[in-house]
């Protein structure tokens, strides 16, 4: 602190970075603010760095050049909000003709409420701040009418939107038709449904405005996650889920920082709009649209800005406290799947997503804190609906909580004796080198498998759910061939970085899953990326890997053979296993009753595939094969680029795991246009099954 020529003490550091600020916002250079005041470059370069403050005359003087109130210089007052200088800034269209007509991330995998609640609690996780304490989740669904709608509006600067929603609205494309039902229906129902996604303890949108950053990766880049390591996400597609639960494309941002950006932390605000190619007044535009400040220096574009409190209120983004953090408001929430419509419905996806993704993130040791908080609620017009519920990992997964939590405890046993057991079994996998280290050999990392009795009731038991790095549950599968006699169980593996054992294996390990895992982020199987990445070898160590895995697990589970067994003749032995015989006798094997489809605009084959299941206990797994009956020669195989389950049945990777003890099962499937021996509509599409062992061929 110092101490000016009027005897006024002023922090020199804060009045600096107060001046470069409102510099740059005014498009002026210190040169240019110099030869405005009559003084050297010099010394405008004193003030900026904190070396030196002007005098009372020069603050007066720099007030009223900058356009701002007086006394702004003290108070450290930005460039009032209500001027006009708070707007949206449209990005102009492709001089080259270009168009995109959506977000084309927004599309990579199935949406729905429960993958966006996903994809963020993930983001924010990989991004904790303090690793001694969790990452709190709040998700806050609220419905506005009237005049609390109106007030929102006006903050949103809506009237200038509306025009260009309307023009991007063609009902010939996929999200020009959603952004016209997204108007008629605030417009017949005069309701706006908003969903705000906090998060504490995370680093919050740090960085600057255009180059690398948190900032810059969430809010202006496409495919960018700007994580390194072994963060959970790797792809850069997470964050546009959040736009594409939006109706209009439209979501607002405040961040608090964890370290601080042009000398300041709290209520950084963005906003972006993710609209289609449109034409407007006889202007282009490429689609995407920033709120906040005008930039002078790069034609269309808008920075962040920090906002009043007052905004930040109006915006309905207000944060329950300083801990460095961001707060994203979804405006026009839905559900993209369709699957929820009304609040209550809501609550209830979302509730229900976060325990089944993230319940392991939320369990902690013995006078530790988890890594994850995470709680949800439903209001309607400041009315509370459906009290904040927080999501319980013990309620909603009690037997899988309990393994991990006495593997945190250090509680678990080496056999199955009592219901409330934990068996821990050590699972190598053989890490092979990077195709980019020359001489390096493979490395064997040891992942922590977990096995105990489901509990009672449990709907599906005898399942193996896997994780990594911060426990987001990524393989989740039956467990089939299971010995005669078993107990239901459920069975939680813990590998790469998730062990918590700290050793380079364990990094290794967990770079190379991530490296396997699809953008869903829901299976470890053959990808791109792994076998470009890593040397030759790698689907078998990943394979071997899978199928030891539930080797343990049905080893685990089976029934102690009666004591003095081992002193019985051979045959008696034979007649008391309680292995399953290794052909059980069933009657006929599945089969396709009807397969019904068309090529669509893309060329791709959209198929319905019904089958029909010979009855038994445990799960049919298949692999759904393609073909193209050509005109002549042999059948020749295509991929497929989508499959889902209908009824009965679900989906991994490639493979249908068919519910147990139905008759038929229905899944749906797209064929990848790439790997067509002939274009779609030159062939007839044929479905095939084969069984599939254990799930991974």
């Amino acid at each position: 602190m110092t101490q000016d020529a009027d005897g006024i003490t002023r922090d020199p550091e804060a009045f600096g970075a107060w001046l470069g600020r409102q510099l740059r916002r005014k498009g002026m250079s210190q040169s240019d603010l110099a030869a405005a005041l009559d003084v050297t470059r010099a010394a405008v370069s004193a003030w900026i760095t904190g070396r030196a403050t002007p005098r009372i005359d020069k603050i007066h003087a720099i007030e009223e050049i900058l356009d701002l109130a007086a006394g702004s210089s003290a108070t450290r007052d930005e460039t009032p909000e209500s001027s006009g200088y708070i707007g949206w800034h449209h990005r102009l269209a492709h001089s080259d003709g270009g168009r995109e007509l959506g977000n084309a991330a927004a599309f990579a995998f199935d949406s729905s409420l429960a993958i966006t609640a996903r994809e963020a609690t993930q983001n924010s996780l990989d991004e904790r701040w303090d690793r001694t304490r969790p990452v709190r989740m709040r998700f806050t669904l609220h419905e506005i009418t009237g005049e609390r709608l109106r007030r929102l509006q006006e903050a949103l600067r809506w009237d200038d939107l509306i025009p260009h929603i309307e023009a991007a609205g063609d009902p010939r494309q996929k999200v020009g038709r959603m952004l016209t039902d997204g108007l008629r229906e605030l417009r017949e129902t005069g309701k706006l449904l908003l969903l705000r996604i906090d998060d504490y303890n995370a680093n919050g949108l740090t960085g600057p405005e255009y180059d690398d950053g948190r900032f810059a990766a969430v809010v202006r880049r496409q495919l960018d996650s700007h994580k390194k390591g072994t963060a959970g996400g790797s792809f850069g597609l997470g964050k546009a889920t959040i736009w594409g639960a939006s109706r209009f494309g439209l979501v607002i941002a405040n961040s608090t920082l964890s370290e601080p950006y042009e000398g300041l932390r709290e209520r950084r605000m963005i906003g972006r709009l993710d609209l289609p190619w449109h034409e407007l007044n006889g202007v282009q535009y490429a689609g995407p649209a920033w709120l906040g400040s005008r930039d002078p220096m790069r034609e269309s574009a808008a920075r962040s800005w920090w906002a009043g409190e007052r905004t930040v209120e109006e915006l309905y983004l207000t944060r329950g406290s300083t801990d460095p953090g961001t707060s994203f408001l979804i405006v026009g929430a839905h559900d993209p799947s369709g699957e929820a419509t009304i609040l209550e419905e809501m609550h209830r996806v979302l509730v229900r997503g976060l325990a089944s993704d993230f319940w392991a993130s939320m369990v902690a040791g013995h006078g530790q804190a988890p890594m994850l908080e995470a709680s949800v609620e439903a209001l309607c017009d400041g009315q509370v609906v459906v009290a904040e519920e927080r999501v319980d990992p013990y309620r909603h997964e009690p037997a899988r909580a309990r393994a991990v939590r006495a593997f945190l405890d250090r509680t678990t046993v080496s056999q199955l004796t009592r219901a409330d057991d934990v068996v821990e079994l050590s699972v190598p996998l053989t890490v092979p080198p990077r195709k980019t280290e020359a001489g390096a050999g493979s490395i064997e990392h040891h992942a922590v498998l977990l096995v105990t009795p489901a509990t009672e009731g449990d709907q599906k038991p005898n399942r193996l759910v896997g994780m990594r790095g911060t426990r987001m549950t990524v393989l989740d599968r039956p467990v089939t061939g299971v010995p005669l006699g078993s107990a239901q169980f459920q069975a939680v593996l813990l590998a790469g970085t998730a062990t918590g054992a700290e050793l380079p294996a364990d990094e290794a390990a967990e770079t190379f899953l991530r490296a396997a895992e699809p953008p869903e982020h829901n299976d470890w199987k053959p990808t791109e990326d792994l076998t470009s990445t890593y040397a030759r070898g790698a689907t078998t160590r990943l394979r071997e890997f899978r199928k030891t895995i539930l080797g343990m697990v049905r080893s685990a589970v089976k029934p102690a053979e009666p004591v003095g067994q081992e002193d019985a003749p051979a045959v008696l032995r034979d007649l008391t296993s309680l292995d399953p015989p290794p052909s059980p006798r069933i009657k006929g094997y599945p089969t396709v009753k009807s397969a019904t489809g068309e090529v669509d605009e893309g060329g791709a084959w959209r198929i319905r595939v019904e089958i029909k299941l010979p009855e038994r206990d445990d799960p049919w797994v298949l692999r759904p094969l393609l073909r193209f009956a050509t005109r002549s020669g042999p059948k020749p195989e295509a991929r497929w680029a989508e499959l889902s389950g209908e009824s009965n049945c679900e989906v991994s990777g490639e493979v249908l795991l068919c519910s147990a003890r139905e008759r038929s099962a229905v899944f749906m499937g797209v064929s990848d246009v790439a790997s067509h021996p002939v274009a779609g509509r030159m062939a007839v599409a044929e479905v095939d099954l084969v069984q599939a062992k254990d799930g991974f061929q």
